[in-house]
């Protein structure tokens, strides 16, 4: 009885042995394994392959297009450049705030509100 519990104590510790992972493996596809359940991974194996994800596969990111009107690039930033320097823009006079309210002394004269506050 002795040899066959000794047998079985031998099979479990054989089946815990993990198989080594290939070198040449990337970490998406070792955590396709894992949630396929083909490879048991140890917690730091885990977050090692998902901090790897950012370093191996590059971020995909979006970028917009202009159209220009049947024109390129340069022909639109020419034609920008031209309507800077044109004589109506530059002699344009600056914008003038909006009325002057005028307030009374007596108005004025009252204790102004004081907004303190305590850090």
């Amino acid at each position: 009885m002795a040899d066959a519990v000794n047998e079985v104590l031998t099979r479990i510790e054989l089946q815990k042995v993990e198989p080594a992972l290939p070198d040449d493996i990337k970490a998406l596809e070792l955590l396709q394994m894992a949630y396929r359940g083909q490879v048991k991974l140890t917690p730091q194996q885990t977050r090692c392959a998902i901090e790897a994800l950012a370093y191996e596969n590059p971020k995909v990111s979006a970028i917009a297009y202009g159209h220009f009107n049947g024109q390129s690039m340069a022909e639109a930033l020419d034609r920008a450049i031209a309507r800077s320097h044109s004589p109506h823009v530059m002699n344009k006079p600056p914008a003038l705030p909006g009325p002057t309210i005028e307030h009374s002394a007596d108005e004025l004269s009252g204790p102004f509100t004081r907004l303190e506050r305590r850090f």
